[in-house]
């Protein structure tokens, strides 16, 4: 009878970037906002009951788009 070992599969330890998301070891990945929007909104629309254990997660912007996002606040017309 054969002995059977278990092998272990490592990948290799290179900074690489696989669609898209980049591993940021401080704080989770780091992803393009054109991949991540799309499922928001749709999770949004959807009213998806997970949406609300990330709710007080903070996230990391650049300051170009703080900017617009404070501006757009601002300036949108109030939802009827």
């Amino acid at each position: 009878m054969a002995i059977r070992s278990l092998r272990l599969y490592t990948e290799p330890e290179v900074e690489s970037v696989v669609c898209g998301v980049v591993p940021d070891t401080q704080r989770g990945v780091r992803v393009q906002l054109g991949e991540v929007l799309p499922l928001l909104a749709d999770a949004v629309a959807s009213d998806r009951t997970w949406l609300k254990d990330f709710v007080s997660e903070e996230i990391a912007v650049s300051a170009d788009l703080y900017d617009v996002l404070q501006a757009y606040r601002h300036f949108r017309k109030p939802g009827a």
